[in-house]
């Protein structure tokens, strides 16, 4: 197929641009590089079918498609809330603007959407019927409703024009090609180690979160472009092991070999108690769940931020 791929040069586009590619796919990847990493697009340009093309998701594209793989967004909240108009409309106008060409062409389209949809959730875990807990005024709206506005328009594309847009809700995912200083929890920590500086945990430390390595997300998003039909349904993707701040800390201590001490701080406004994905859907459809497990990949990923500080 021909794959246009948003927010390519972004932690999981990179990564989705290889897998891709090693499918024998042709790659279009589309990036303002606004967050993205010229860093990781170093590793795809070279290869003959991978064509990258420097484009805001808020202005309208054309380009003759057969896969859309919408992940044009910033993911972690200091990047996101930097400029929270700027990620509402990415999120809004950029899917809007690939619906458009997915209709247009005749293509299928994936939105990268986010366990974020479900807000501070009152369930766990949290299953695809959940309608969610979300503040639709607070710091982090722009992001968490910004996807569920995607999620309608999806669902809205499906119904009244009959494009074939699909949604998955990925739950905490890392990995290489996470970027230096980006906020989130996995990479904050490795770092900190890393450069003996003290692991910042927010709050108590007791809230929990799932965190699912990037191969394995990569190869259930691969599953579900692979569908010979749209499900009707998001679909959660996502490790269902959870671990409290405290464990994750702990572990990565423990993996770096570091003696860095921990610094608890001030839990921001809204942060979610909880993170934690029903995968029976995955399961079921996609035969998909993962199967790194966190000491593994915390170990994988800090060899990344070891060679990345290194540098």
């Amino acid at each position: 197929m021909r794959i246009l791929i948003t927010g390519a040069a972004g932690f999981l586009g990179s990564h989705l641009s290889k897998k891709m590619l090693s499918l024998n796919h042709e790659v279009i990847g589309l990036d303002d590089l606004s967050t993205g990493s010229e860093r990781n697009l170093k590793l795809l340009e070279k290869h003959p079918n991978f064509h990258f093309v420097k484009h805001d998701v808020r202005e309208s594209y054309f380009a003759e498609v057969d896969f859309i793989l919408n992940f044009a967004c910033p993911a972690s909240p200091r990047h996101y809330q930097s400029d929270p108009v700027r990620t509402i409309e990415t999120n809004f106008l950029g899917i809007i603007n690939m619906l458009h060409l997915a209709r247009d062409t005749g293509a299928g389209l994936l939105q990268a959407s986010t366990s974020e949809v479900y807000g501070d959730p009152t369930v766990s875990p949290q299953s695809e019927s959940y309608w969610g807990n979300v503040n639709p005024i607070g710091i982090r709206s722009c992001y968490d409703e910004g996807k569920r506005a995607a999620e309608t328009l999806c669902f809205d594309y499906l119904r009244q024009y009959d494009v074939d847009a699909r949604v998955i809700r990925i739950f905490n995912t890392y990995g290489p090609n996470m970027e230096l200083g980006d906020g989130r929890v996995v990479s904050n920590f490795i770092v900190q180690a890393l450069r003996g500086e003290p692991l910042t945990i927010y709050g108590d430390g007791s809230q929990t979160r799932s965190f699912c390595y990037v191969s394995d997300l990569i190869e259930g998003i691969s599953k579900v472009v692979a569908m010979p039909s749209n499900p009707g349904t998001p679909i959660n993707l996502g490790n269902p092991k959870d671990f409290t701040m405290l464990e994750l800390a702990q572990i990565v201590l423990e993996v770096t070999g570091s003696q860095s001490e921990i610094e608890f701080q001030r839990l921001p406004q809204d942060d979610p108690q909880q993170r934690k994905p029903d995968i029976s859907l995955a399961k079921s459809l996609l035969t998909w769940e993962p199967e790194v497990e966190l000491r593994a990949g915390v170990s994988l990923t800090s060899d990344y931020f070891k060679d990345l500080l290194a540098k």
